[in-house]
Order: C-alpha cells, then structure tokens, then sequence
C-alpha cells in the first residue's frame, strides 16, 4: 500500500495555512519546534495551536516579528495574512497549543483568545533586539536554509519553492532570476513559513502529492506597486510555469499567495485522486482572513492501492544548432516544470549533421507544458510522443546515521528485493565537511544505510 498526501484546496493556500495543516498530519512535531528554535534568523517568534474556523478544529501557524523586524511593507500582512503587532514580547512556543479564538475573527487576536496551555503547562518568553535586512535575494537565503538544522531533502524543498518564486518574481518584473529581490517572500516571516512547510513535508514521506486545483478568488489586492488583480502576477506566473490548475470562485479577495502556489508547484506529483482510497489522517491549516467560504487548507493522508505499474508519456526530438549551455537550461527547466526525467542521446541526423536527441519522461497531464518549453527553449520544429506502460519499484527515502554525518538514502522495493541508494546531494556534502573522497563516504553512508535497514 502506497501513502500519498491530498491538498484540498477550496479555500485557497497560503504559506501559514500549509503549515498548520501538515503540522496537524505529523505523529512527532519536535523536529519542526527543533528546526524553528534554532533558525540562524533572529527577530521572530511563533506559535502552532488548534483553534476554531467557522467552528471547524484546526491548526494555526502564526509567526511574530519584534517592533524592530517588523515589516514595513504593508502588503506582507495582506498577502501572507499576518497580523503584525508591536509588541516587543512574544510567546516562543516549542508545544502546540490548544487556544479557541472566535470562528468570525477577521484575523488573530491575541485579546480575543482564551489563555493559551502548552503540554506541559509551561512557556517562555523571549526577546530580539537584532537589526534585520527585510530585502533579501538567492543568494542570502540559500546560506540561511544551508545552516538550519533539517535534512538535505528538506532544504533542497525549501531552495526549490524560493527557485519557483524567483522565476515568477522575474517573469513579473522583467529581471533575471539572480537580480530579484524578494520585498514579500524574502520577509522573516515568509523564510519561516517555506522552511517550516519543507521539515513538515519531509517528515511525512509520502510517495505522491495529489493537487487537483486552487482555488482563486476574485478581486483586486493592495501591494508594494500599487493595485493589482487576483490573482496577481507572481501567482499566474506560478501556475502557469507549474501546470497547476485554477479554479476561479466567487470570493472577493485572494485566497492563493505566492507562497502558497509555490509550495503547491514544489510538491505535486499527480492532479487526479484515485477512484478509492483509505483515510488515515487529517490535518486543517487555519488562514488568518474572513471569507465568505471557511478559510481553511484540508490536507489528508491517504493510503491507495501500491501501483507497480503505472502510465507515463515519452517525448522525443532531435536538435542542432544548440550550444551545451542551451540544453542544460532546458534540462534544468524541464525538469522544474514536472518532468519525471530528462536526458540526451549524441546523434548523427540527416546530411550527416551531429545533433542531440532530446527524451523526456513525464506524465500526460505535465505532457502539453513540457512540449511549449521545448519548442520555445530549442530549435527543435517536430516533437514524438508515446504512452508507455512501465513497472515501478516501490520508493522511500530515509536518514541514516553514519561516522561523517547524517545522510539520506531511497530504498526501492519490490517482492524481498531490496536496493538503497545514497542521495548524491547527501554524499557531496559529507565530502566537503570531512574532507573525505567520494568513493569513502558513498561506501560508508551504503553500509549504514544497509545495517540501519536490518534492525527496522
């Protein structure tokens, strides 16, 4: 049996609300508080409680800046749905609470809420005095989710949703990728909210994300450049680079962010629930905002029948006149948006001309979006396709304990064969803390990963 996570999202998706909902999924929430405690970002605090949305039990994931973070573009609170106050104290909780807040409350308010209780009836509180830097591009984030303390899947997630913003972001303002600066994304609160989504996700270890569609509401919304229409740039950017479908409603307001939409991009694997499957648990991220429809992200664990066989689409083109940094490009956005795997074959084409040929391996829903980035990014005119069956072995991955460190490894599976292969992203990066060879640590992180298996 194969587990895999459903995001319902008739309420929209936000940052926080992703959070809330996978939190409320997790069996052991102490390497989220451990990943948040300790977060090289100075100048927040935050809270995950249940409370009651439109009289439904649900999670909240709230992130508090001090007077001195606090952020000064105003269409941070709109967009990511925070109520930001000047307080210079705030509760740094490392239990969930179990606090009930109004179920009409337009947003959180701390008067408004009955006394908060932590598991173990206690709490602390602490104090930031930090100057903070609100604006914020690629290359001063990545070394942030580097030095958080979750695993190299995880912070691989969390580079890949602020990728996804990046190239929205640019697409939005006609810059390069490596020139954006994220005013919205790149606020303390948002660096949370991805970071904490990306150790939720990798602590489920799902095989699938089933994503059917967002919903959207309708609108204009007040940011940094003035007023624009729901949903705005950075969100069309998103679903269109991605795939992903809208579902535009009847809602005044937006209830799709950016950060949201990226996450959702990130994760998704599949757009079609199975015709049936078993429940095993439910998790409900509570929004911040007052809507007509209850403003809540449903995310369900869900356990399917185990597919060893399954169905994809082949795509096949021949190209010339491309340089190597062409086709990397392509690959590399290829494989952004979707595709299962990408790889060239040398070729000699008609007239004796040397050419490359370009297969990819996808599903049929991400097949249409595939071909445009091909025939847009190579001078490819003619593209093949075929549907395929193949069989599939079942994946998992896990982290090992080995004497250069912790790494991750995927076992695959399949009637008592089993094979374990070490994650390259894991294997290069013991190498560069312990100096060690690549052959050395392969080998060590194989044999603790085969030792570990044996004991489970």
């Amino acid at each position: 049996m194969g587990q895999k996570l459903y995001l319902e999202c008739y309420s929209g998706i936000s940052g926080d609300m992703t959070v809330a909902a996978l939190s409320g999924l997790m069996k052991d929430r102490t390497p989220l508080f451990r990943v948040l405690d300790h977060m090289p970002v100075e100048g927040f605090s935050y809270e995950l409680k249940q409370v009651k949305k439109s009289g439904i039990d649900a999670w909240d994931f709230l992130v508090k800046l001090d007077a001195q973070h606090e952020n000064h573009d105003h269409d941070m609170a709109y967009l990511h749905g925070h109520s930001h106050t000047h307080d210079h104290e705030h509760h740094h909780d490392h239990e969930h609470h179990h606090d009930h807040v109004h179920a009409e409350e337009h947003r959180y308010d701390p008067e408004q809420a009955e006394t908060i209780h932590t598991q173990d009836g206690t709490g602390h509180e602490e104090k930031h005095h930090h100057h903070h830097h609100e604006h914020r591009g690629l290359g001063d984030i990545f070394p942030i989710i580097d030095r958080c303390e979750m695993t190299d899947t995880a912070k691989e997630l969390a580079k890949h949703i602020f990728r996804i913003l990046a190239k929205a972001e640019a697409k939005a303002h006609n810059v390069p990728e490596d020139q954006v600066h994220f005013h919205e994304v790149g606020a303390v609160d948002s660096i949370v909210d991805i970071v904490a989504a990306a150790v939720c996700m990798d602590s489920l270890q799902v095989d699938g994300v089933i994503v059917p569609f967002l919903c959207e509401g309708k609108g204009t919304v007040r940011c940094q450049h003035g007023i624009l229409p729901v949903p705005v740039p950075a969100v069309t950017n998103i679903v269109q680079n991605s795939g992903l479908k809208l579902r535009m409603t009847q809602v005044e307001g937006e209830l799709v962010t950016p950060t949201g939409a990226a996450f959702a991009a990130a994760v998704r694997t599949e757009e079609t629930l199975p015709e049936t499957f078993r429940i095993l648990n439910v998790g409900i991220g509570a929004g911040k905002r007052k809507y007509e429809c209850p403003g809540i992200l449903r995310a369900m664990l869900i356990e399917t029948e185990e597919k060893r066989e399954d169905k994809i689409c082949k795509l096949e083109a021949n190209i010339d006149d491309s340089t190597g940094e062409q086709l990397g490009y392509v690959l590399g956005s290829l494989m952004d948006a979707g595709a299962r795997d990408v790889h060239y074959t040398p070729v000699f084409m008609k007239k004796n001309r040397p050419g490359w040929q370009l297969n990819v391996i996808c599903m049929e829903e991400d097949r249409e979006k595939l071909e445009e980035i091909i025939f847009r990014e190579t001078t490819t005119i003619g593209i093949r396709r075929q549907n395929m069956d193949r069989t599939v072995l079942r994946r998992t991955k896990k982290t090992v304990q080995t004497p250069y460190g912790e790494a991750e490894v995927k076992i695959c599976e399949k009637d008592g064969l089993r094979k374990v292969y070490p994650e390259y992203e894991s294997v290069t990066r013991l190498c560069k803390e312990s100096g060690a060879t690549f052959q050395d640590v392969f080998e060590s992180v194989k044999h603790s990963a085969g030792e570990t298996i044996k004991t489970v």
